[in-house]
């Protein structure tokens, strides 16, 4: 009778270390369940993991007590308040672009900052290649290209290449081409962070021997603000969308305390969303590239770098300061 009672003790003691460990984690759920607090889709996909973890834990060891009964029904009511507004409404397509994208953005902005440290150091590093080695720019862009471009440059149209094929066929090329290297750049993150690394790394040299090859030949900035008034679109897209290829990297590598297919998973999902919202940059860069750098080159330089500025502002805008201010002002949080 001793040890019975004694064992009784050691399980009561047990739940009560259970539960005071756990305490202020599911006083955070009921907080939201109330109303009381906001989260995010990925902090409520947190929740519903972790409070039926708790539940399966706390049938299998202590299958009567009231513990069970209290941890049932906020895994219900939590259950409930996630699936309540399956169906969607017609505001949901507006709600994805106005919270959904920014907040995945803004959950992977540190991925953000890595990505664009890679770019500019593999820019630089076609820079200097270039500056050192004659041949580096025919490695990198091949011989036809750099022949071609020569060839154009003396005939005093070195932007000549946009002239080179019809507006329509050269819209979708360049779509496409756009969609294959930012895809490529988040498809690499399942393999690894790294890898994702790579694209962005061959693709900044590329960027980076192309510049200096027209700053050779002393047309620098008729490279720049030619090639940039598309470019500020298409090279922000590959620098996001390896962001979004380091977010799923990071996931399964570094899931922390979730298993690796739980982590991956999530990161798949945030990932995602940020390369849907890319599409609109995609088409607008291939917009501009086929159409406005196609045919009016000869523009005035304050309004190439009108075009220039404002498309870097609307970037900055909407994938780095929006997401911020929305998590501040928390308006991101709110259930659609």
């Amino acid at each position: 009778m001793y040890y019975y009672l004694t064992l009784n003790q050691y399980e009561c003691m047990r739940e009560v270390v259970f539960s005071r460990n756990n305490e202020s984690k599911w006083k955070e759920i009921e907080q939201y369940l109330s109303g009381n607090r906001r989260a995010t889709a990925d902090e409520l996909a947190d929740y519903y993991i972790q409070i039926n973890d708790d539940l399966s834990y706390a049938k299998t060891f202590y299958p009567d007590s009231n513990l069970v009964s209290y941890l049932n029904k906020i895994a219900l009511s939590l259950h409930r308040k996630i699936y309540k507004n399956k169906k969607e409404k017609k505001s949901r397509i507006k709600h994805f672009w106005k919270y959904e994208v920014p907040m995945a953005m803004r959950e992977g902005h540190r991925e953000l900052l890595y990505s664009f440290i890679v770019f500019i150091v593999a820019i630089a590093v076609g820079v200097f290649s270039s500056m050192y080695d004659d041949s580096f720019v025919r490695l990198i862009l091949g011989d036809s290209y750099v022949n071609m471009t020569l060839n154009n440059i003396d005939e005093g149209d070195p932007m000549g290449v946009y002239r080179s094929h019809s507006q329509g066929g050269m819209f979708f090329g360049i779509a496409i081409n756009n969609v294959r290297v930012s895809f490529m750049a988040f498809a690499f993150g399942i393999m690894s962070s790294v890898m994702t690394g790579y694209i962005l790394f061959q693709n900044g040299i590329m960027v980076g021997a192309f510049q200096y090859f027209f700053i050779q030949k002393g047309l620098g900035w008729i490279s720049f603000s030619t090639i940039f008034l598309h470019g500020a679109l298409e090279l922000s897209a590959i620098v996001i969308a390896g962001a979004a290829g380091m977010i799923i990297g990071n996931s399964w590598m570094f899931p922390g305390t979730y298993s690796r297919t739980t982590s991956l998973a999530m990161g798949s999902k945030r990932a995602l969303k940020i390369i849907v919202g890319l599409v609109p940059v995609f088409i607008i860069a291939a917009v501009i590239e086929s159409f406005v750098t196609r045919l009016y080159q000869d523009m005035p330089s304050i309004l190439r770098s009108a075009i220039i500025l404002i498309s870097f502002a609307w970037v900055l805008y909407y994938f780095v300061w929006l997401p911020i201010k929305l998590e501040r002002d928390g308006v991101a949080f709110e259930e659609k």
